[in-house]
């Protein structure tokens, strides 16, 4: 492999891994089992504590 073909190849190589760096991928974080675990109990929790307050009687008479 002659100089000129090596140096060339050198650059295209770094330039590849230059323009991987900019374009992250547009796939979603990975979220563990026990993180997804612990995300559902606390929207259980808030569901659950929504659908509470709804049915608390403020006081306020409608005629």
């Amino acid at each position: 492999m002659n100089r000129k073909k090596k140096i060339n190849q050198i650059l295209k190589a770094k330039q590849k891994q230059h323009n991987a760096k900019l374009h992250k991928s547009n796939k979603p974080r990975y979220i563990s089992k026990a993180e997804r675990a612990n995300m559902e109990a606390e929207e259980q929790q808030n569901q659950s504590s929504t659908s509470s307050e709804g049915t608390v009687d403020l006081g306020v008479n409608q005629d």
